[in-house]
């Protein structure tokens, strides 16, 4: 299994197409409270289609919370303040992958929790600020699962 979890997001519209995406690949998808939307909201529900039924989608009240229920291999938090590039990790089933709020990403303390070697970029041009976060956890997740040779999750 791997997972997705989303750290406080603010746009429904990414939650939805993640909740499409972790359908379509099988993996769960954590969000951590508090989050600036409610799941039943129609944006949300646009975005995410019908997989809804289809998706293993959870809730938890912090991230401490999450990781003591997930119990992941190991987490890795996708940040702009990385040197290392997500494509020159190994990846295995169990590992999580930590994505930030769009508007400010990872709290400074929730990303120096996470091992330095475990903190990884997507590479981006000069000057460039930051990903569209349903499209960086798509970038992220399928380069987890390809390098698992898209086994079932």
């Amino acid at each position: 299994m791997l997972h997705i979890i989303l750290y406080e997001p603010e746009i429904p519209q990414n939650t939805g197409a993640l909740i499409r995406l972790s359908a379509n690949m099988g993996a769960h998808l954590h969000l951590i409270h508090p989050f600036a939307f409610d799941l039943s909201e129609k944006r949300v529900r646009r975005a995410g289609l019908d997989y809804h039924e289809m998706a293993n989608v959870y809730q938890h009240d912090n991230l401490e919370a999450c990781l003591d229920k997930v119990k992941p291999n190991r987490v890795f938090a996708l940040t702009t303040k990385a040197t290392r590039h997500y494509h020159q990790a190994s990846y295995q089933i169990g590992d999580a992958f930590l994505f930030g709020p769009e508007s400010r990403g990872l709290p400074e303390a929730v990303r120096n929790s996470v091992p330095e070697a475990q903190r990884l970029r997507i590479p981006m041009v000069a000057n460039a600020r930051s990903m569209n976060l349903a499209n960086a956890v798509s970038v992220m997740a399928y380069e987890a699962w390809r390098q698992l040779d898209f086994q079932p999750l």
